[in-house]
């Protein structure tokens, strides 16, 4: 909304700087870190009230984890995950140019999977089935939406359907009409894969602020000629306004972090993390990042992979890799206290980003 503020630069130079996407970015940022942190401890609060407190069970998709851990959480409340969205999308309306069509798409998608993870969670909370959805039901909801969003890409704004190989300026793989299939496993898998990782307290909202940061800077440089060119990256007209999606997602993830960090006020539940993950996915897929999100991502990669290795493994040899699944349980069955494992993932975070920040010079 402000953005439009822009357009009267003419009658009133001042307002110019409303045109420009590091202002509105950080901008962003600030709105929904305020958001966040003012409306946080009223939405907690309310949380308790509605009985909306977490209630883990063995065998769920966070991991089998048993003893104090597992008692400490009980009647946490969860559903975190409408303030994050919620916060990112009042942000987004007010500092993004809302007729740029990737900015709508990512709301699209942010909203979607923030529905279906909002059933999920409800029917957990509310007792009618201990499980949520049923995981063919959010499969299948999930790919229709990737399906669209591809689809659309495809058809309307005639979106590449290149890959854009890291470290290597000169190699590029063409998907053709596989594309959209390829957008879906993007968006599917990241959606999931930060679901996945959400077991601890701080521990996915962490790895998605080191996440929303790189793909932020990235962003801008894909949607700016000078910098596209300099770095011989394809040069994406529009999405350098997704900067601000991301710093919106920047400041969001700070503001919740305030009561996720252990031990925790309130889970951010499948309400937030199906949305979120999703959403980092789809902007990767819009500035052409799709293969650097696997280095970035890293940590929720590994948490994914951990949890298809454990499947398999038991599957096929009827012996477990690891003690628990995902990876953080696992460190959790060894004695790690919550505290240090969640750390250590920031630390593994924060260099896997600096790393895929570097690829954009050696190539």
């Amino acid at each position: 909304m402000f953005y439009y503020l822009s357009l009267l630069r003419y009658e009133f130079f001042p307002l110019n700087i409303f045109k420009y996407i590091t202002f509105r970015a950080g901008m962003a940022a600030v709105t929904t870190f305020l958001i966040c942190i003012i409306v946080g401890p009223w939405f907690i609060r309310k949380l308790r009230e509605w009985g909306m407190g977490e209630k883990p069970v063995l065998g769920a998709g966070r991991g089998q984890v048993l003893g104090e851990e597992l008692k400490s959480k009980h009647g946490t409340p969860t559903m975190g995950g409408i303030l994050i969205i919620g916060s990112i999308l009042v942000s987004v309306f007010l500092w993004a140019d809302l007729q740029n069509p990737f900015v709508l798409l990512t709301m699209l998608t942010a909203v979607w999977l923030a529905v279906l993870g909002f059933f999920d969670d409800y029917l957990k909370l509310s007792g009618r089935c201990k499980n949520g959805l049923r995981a063919r039901t959010k499969m299948m909801w999930q790919v229709l939406l990737a399906a669209l969003v591809g689809f659309f890409m495809y058809t309307q704004l005639h979106v590449a359907t290149t890959l854009d190989v890291p470290f290597f300026k000169n190699i590029v793989i063409d998907l053709g009409a596989f594309y959209t299939l390829f957008v879906m496993v993007i968006v599917v898998g990241t959606s999931n894969a930060v679901n996945l990782t959400d077991g601890l307290d701080g521990l996915a909202i962490g790895a998605t602020l080191m996440v929303a940061i790189t793909l932020g800077i990235l962003c801008y440089i894909s949607g700016n000629i000078n910098f596209s060119q300099y770095l011989f990256i394809p040069y994406l007209p529009g999405t350098g306004e997704l900067m601000v999606f991301c710093s919106a997602i920047v400041g969001a993830s700070l503001g919740f972090l305030w009561f996720n960090a252990h031990p925790a006020d309130i889970f951010m539940g499948d309400v937030g993390a199906l949305s979120l993950g999703g959403t980092l996915g789809i902007i990767a897929v819009f500035i052409k990042k799709e293969l650097l999100l696997g280095i970035v991502g890293g940590v929720f990669v590994w948490e994914a992979l951990s949890v298809i290795l454990q499947v398999a493994s038991y599957k096929f040899t009827g012996k477990r890799i690891f003690l628990c699944s995902p990876y953080h349980h696992h460190l959790q069955k060894l004695n790690w206290k919550e505290s240090k494992i969640v750390i250590r993932f920031w630390i593994v975070g924060i260099i896997l980003a600096l790393l895929t920040l570097t690829t954009l010079k050696i190539r």
